[in-house]
């Protein structure tokens, strides 16, 4: 359920004055997604998408957000692009939240990923991360590695309840990821989207039948931090079986992609195996506290935190290349 916030017909005629995008010709809630609530929208002018920013997002962020899709999209980029109302503005309020419309996109995300999908990926990433060099705003990764030990501290009442001993071992693992992270400035770093999960690609097929990236969606947590640890949370989000084996078929074909379109410095594929820990870990953390903290019946889809500890063990055991079939 991603529709937490109700928008009636005359609020949205009112919100919609504001644009010259003609006459609403239909809306409805999309069900996908758990941070914001998210309407498609269709008018005279085309599709686009109405979000609505939920509490968990910090409106001072937004012109972060909203301007670095934009800059992203200027670059060439396929991507979400804000819709400036009649005043020049792209941010805005509707039902008392804060509210932007964006571009459609055509495309549907893989509900399977298969090897031919991560190739386009690993190209899609590189190709972000260099659209967004000259972008001027900064915004630090609340989710990295110094949000980790507050969010673990945060589960400790009940993280057992998950798993036993499921919290001593996170102690370790948190310890040794953070004694083995790189040093500020060790590694390039820029512009990131930091949860380019599978349901926030979309493809459709190219010229030659195959998978191709239609667009990149959700920059809500897009930050300024590490290129490779970007990488890192692609390869923990699509290169494992369902029964959590990694596919190194997969892995292969992502790095090999991004690695054509931006070469990895001899640096940063050494860090690859501690930066995949380091991001199964952020992962882990974040579904283990809405585990824990999440009332019943709450609208949002709690997420199952042991799927991450399962990753977690398997890039603590791969501490060479090969085991990313490099």
């Amino acid at each position: 359920m991603a529709v937490y916030t109700e928008v009636s017909d005359e609020a949205l005629r009112a919100f919609l004055a504001d644009y010259a995008l003609g006459e609403l010709l239909a809306f409805r809630g999309i069900a996908e997604g758990v941070e914001n609530s998210n309407y498609a929208l269709k008018t005279e002018a085309g599709d686009f998408i109405l979000t609505l920013y939920e509490k968990r997002v910090d409106p001072a962020e937004l012109p972060y957000f909203l301007g670095l899709m934009e800059h992203l999209a200027a670059g060439g980029m396929a991507c979400p692009t804000p819709v400036h109302g009649r005043d020049g503005a792209a941010l805005r309020a509707l039902a008392g939240r804060p509210a932007a419309i964006v571009t459609f996109l055509p495309g549907v995300w893989p509900r399977r990923v298969r090897a031919e999908h991560c190739a386009p990926l690993g190209k899609a990433l590189a190709e972000m991360h260099l659209a967004g060099v000259g972008f001027d705003m900064r915004r630090p990764n609340a989710l990295g590695p110094k949000g980790w030990a507050p969010l673990l501290d945060g589960c400790r009442a009940r993280g057992d309840e998950v798993q036993s001993g499921l919290i001593a071992e996170l102690d370790a693992a948190l310890a040794g990821i953070l004694a083995a992270w790189p040093a500020e400035g060790a590694l390039p770093a820029g512009q990131i989207h930091a949860d380019l999960f599978p349901d926030n690609a979309f493809f459709l097929p190219g010229p030659d039948g195959q998978p191709r990236v239609s667009g990149v969606i959700d920059f809500y947590f897009a930050c300024t931090d590490l290129f490779a640890y970007d990488i890192a949370v692609c390869l923990n989000a699509w290169c494992f079986e369902a029964d959590y084996a990694f596919n190194v078929t997969r892995a292969r074909a992502m790095l090999g992609a991004y690695r054509a379109i931006r070469p990895l410095s001899d640096a940063e594929l050494q860090a690859l195996p501690v930066l995949c820990r380091g991001a199964a870990l952020r992962f882990l953390l974040t579904r283990l506290y809405d585990w824990t903290h999440t009332p019943e019946g709450a609208l949002v889809t709690r997420k199952d935190p042991v799927e991450y500890l399962r990753k977690l063990r398997f890039f603590s055991g791969a501490e060479t290349l090969s085991a990313f079939g490099l």
